[in-house]
């Protein structure tokens, strides 16, 4: 994937930072850790001896966010997290210990929030839903500890 023309094609500049930060998030897909935080992006880039500062980190992702590439969550930790924008409607299970997204879809759960919408006269723009418990790790660790 040329990310200089996904970024030409938003309408931002190709910069360096930029194109190293979208190929970030476009490998994170395949690394299967799809949701990063600035603080996320700002320590992998240091790991790769990239000389980026964090206040630029959070002016990428915000140019980023508002040019529809990337999407920002607001979880209950209060830390948002960004995500590429794949168009594609999904959930969240987050988990309340070590705070590991999953991400789901399920048609039912969509249909049924629509013939909800519906019965109360609304008309859906937006839906989100996330569930929070523990993942199947930190429940394996907690039953270990008693």
């Amino acid at each position: 994937m040329d990310n200089s023309l996904d970024l030409k094609s938003s309408g931002l500049k190709v910069t360096l930072p930029r194109l190293k930060i979208l190929d970030l998030f476009q490998n994170s897909v395949a690394s299967g850790q799809r949701h990063m935080s600035a603080d996320d992006v700002y320590r992998v880039l240091l790991s790769e001896n990239m000389d980026i500062g964090l206040a630029t980190v959070y002016r990428v992702l915000t140019q980023f966010e508002q040019a529809g590439l990337l999407v920002r969550r607001n979880f209950e930790s209060g830390k948002a997290l960004y995500e590429l924008n794949e168009g594609e409607p999904h959930d969240h299970l987050l988990c309340l210990n070590c705070g590991k997204v999953e991400e789901f879809t399920d048609p039912q759960i969509y249909q049924r929030q629509s013939e909800i919408a519906q019965q109360y006269g609304y008309a859906l723009h937006e839906r989100a839903m996330s569930l929070y418990g523990l993942c199947a790790d930190c429940q394996t660790k907690t039953n270990k500890r008693r």
